[in-house]
């Protein structure tokens, strides 16, 4: 183990009780049920899913040194099979020995398979060890369902920017683990800025904080000097983890719920997070089709100008093309018609299996084919008054008739619905010919 004086500062400001625990009131006030079942040592085993920064590890030492119990840590990343039969061998010698609890931690627990995974319930089911696992991804989508349901899941939240002051002020004033012996003054504009760059995350706060250490000039560290750190570093986006569907799942809703305001700042927080904006484009051109429809058709070609104004351009440039056409799509008048239509059409499609076309409708380009009926009694819809086949069919005769498309009364739908209606009335009073 390095030495204090070696270990970095995140590393030696590690609470070592819950009262120096910043955050996560939540489960951990007064009163509430981790809290009390950590005091009260009621040991069980245990998930900690939320951001990284937030506290996980720091937690899961705190619950083994209130319990008395031996600690042994694993990553996911550089651990398998092997290494937890070492641990359920000294958990058992543990127990044998001098009754001794022990408490398993296996950070990032997300990342080992099914069969890894299912060697943990066995022990964790007969008391060998309490299992605490942490993870920053989805336990739904990530953790196999037995596992799961052998575990309590806690949610820890991303911390404020008032916590991480809080972190980075005890930091700067701890003389035996901190950096209290330098006797360091910066300023609140600059403490606040590093707290509200850290986005949530402590490691990375108290990370920056040491950095800048080194950058001060007499003992004072300045907002110039913080931003240069901190700026250097994107925000927290986890390109295809669970943070990244809840923004893009963020940007959709905002969009369909019309707000403009809300659907830009979630579109600016995840180009400011590094997503690509391509992927954004594509994912607003199915949000013009699914929330928007023909209720605004100019919606979609919008949406395909900035896709393509944005290859063309590159960034910055490109990127306020994809602000205005989201912008747009959220101010537009709303309708799920289509991808409502589109779901039920496919589905008949599945369950109907492969009928035959109808025989009028049929092209008939052989003279066989002429005298297989193809195309016969088939009517020209322009030679038609109005140029519509009144009572005409267009369904295979199983099926009959279907209505998917229910345009919304709204925008340019509501005149598509009125037409549609009007058609369908001539079809009842137009028996087909």
């Amino acid at each position: 183990m390095l030495k204090a004086e070696n270990q970095p500062l995140a590393e030696r400001m590690r609470p070592q009780s819950l009262d120096e625990y910043i955050g996560q009131q939540h489960i951990l006030g007064k009163s509430k049920q981790l809290r009390s079942a950590i005091e009260q040592d009621r040991l069980h085993s245990m998930l900690f899913w939320g951001p990284p920064g937030t506290g996980k590890t720091t937690l899961a030492r705190l619950i083994a040194h209130y319990s008395g119990a031996e600690f042994i840590t694993m990553s996911a990343v550089l651990s398998g099979v092997k290494d937890i039969r070492e641990a359920v061998k000294l958990a058992k010698q543990n127990h044998q020995l001098d009754g001794r609890k022990t408490i398993l931690f296996v950070d990032e627990v997300h990342r080992f398979n099914k069969s890894q995974q299912d060697a943990f319930l066995p022990h964790i089911e007969d008391g060998t060890f309490s299992f605490i696992g942490a993870t920053t991804e989805n336990p739904s989508f990530e953790l196999n369902n037995a596992l799961l349901s052998r575990v309590r899941t806690y949610i820890l939240k991303s911390l404020t920017t008032e916590d991480i002051q809080t972190i980075l002020k005890a930091a700067l004033n701890d003389k035996e683990r901190g950096l209290g012996d330098l006797e360091l003054i910066i300023s609140d504009e600059a403490l606040e800025f590093l707290a509200n760059a850290a986005d949530g995350d402590a490691r990375r706060g108290l990370n920056w904080l040491e950095i800048a250490t080194d950058l001060a000039e007499n003992k004072k560290i300045t907002l110039s000097s913080v931003k240069q750190i901190a700026t250097e570093t994107s925000r927290r986006f986890d390109k295809g983890g669970d943070l990244f569907y809840e923004q893009i799942s963020a940007l959709h809703k905002s969009v369909r719920g019309t707000n403009p305001d809300a659907a830009l700042y979630w579109l600016c927080r995840m180009l400011d997070g590094g997503c690509d904006p391509l992927y954004i484009a594509r994912r607003v051109v199915r949000i013009a089709s699914e929330d928007i429809g023909n209720a605004d058709p100019r919606g979609l070609e919008l949406a395909m100008n900035a896709w393509q104004a944005y290859e063309r351009l590159g960034s910055p440039e490109g990127e306020l093309a994809i602000a205005q056409a989201v912008i747009y799509l959220a101010s537009a008048p709303k309708s799920n018609a289509v991808y409502t239509a589109y779901k039920s059409a496919m589905k008949d499609a599945k369950q109907s299996g492969s009928l035959d076309v109808p025989l009028h409708l049929r092209n008939a380009p052989t003279s066989l084919m002429k005298q297989l009926d193809y195309g016969k009694d088939y009517r020209y819809a322009h030679q038609e008054e109005g140029a519509y086949a009144a009572g005409e069919t267009y369904f295979p005769e199983e099926i009959g008739e279907r209505i998917y498309y229910e345009p919304a009364p709204r925008g340019l739908e509501l005149k598509i619905g009125e037409k549609l209606a009007y058609l369908r009335e001539l079809d009842k009073t137009t028996p087909r010919k």
